[in-house]
């Protein structure tokens, strides 16, 4: 894949995404790329970047829209660059009592440089944007609980 700029990355990512398309999201990536996701799972090669997505558009987003909603490119070097994306999650499948999940929003990170076949993304870092709160806690019972401070 030749990808003619960084900012490309968060879009192609999200057509990936909405097309089931887990060989194409892992083509964005470099072959020893690392990803985080949202809830801390640790992808570290392209391989199991590919097979974590396959699992998770086929189970939990299997009919999940994903739009990029800002992108924004800070140029480390001519060749480096960090992209940052705010993107927006809708229809991810029901679970428990949970029958219409709702709509989240994400800031997405990638690490990307220039190679021969155009820009690839070393690394992937995924962070779900939660409202009115400024960091987790988590409870003697082990219930993580996203909480603000401020009113304190």
């Amino acid at each position: 894949m030749d990808i003619q700029k960084p900012d490309d990355i968060p879009h192609l990512f999200t057509n990936a995404w909405n097309n089931r398309d887990a060989d194409g999201i892992a083509s964005l990536f470099d072959e020893d790329a690392e990803f985080v996701n949202v809830v801390g799972l640790w992808w570290h090669n392209r391989e199991d970047i590919r097979k974590a997505h396959a699992y998770g558009l086929k189970t939990i987003f299997n009919e999940s829209l994903l739009e990029t909603r800002l992108v924004r490119v800070k140029y480390l070097s001519d060749n480096i660059a960090v992209v940052h994306a705010r993107m927006r999650l809708s229809g991810q499948t029901a679970l428990g009592s949970t029958k219409r999940p709702a709509s989240r929003n994400n800031i997405f990170s990638f690490v990307t440089h220039l190679t021969g076949q155009g820009w690839m993304c070393a690394s992937a870092h995924n962070t779900d944007v939660i409202p009115g709160t400024e960091t987790n806690i988590i409870t003697e019972s082990g219930e993580v609980r996203a909480v603000d401070y401020r009113g304190r």
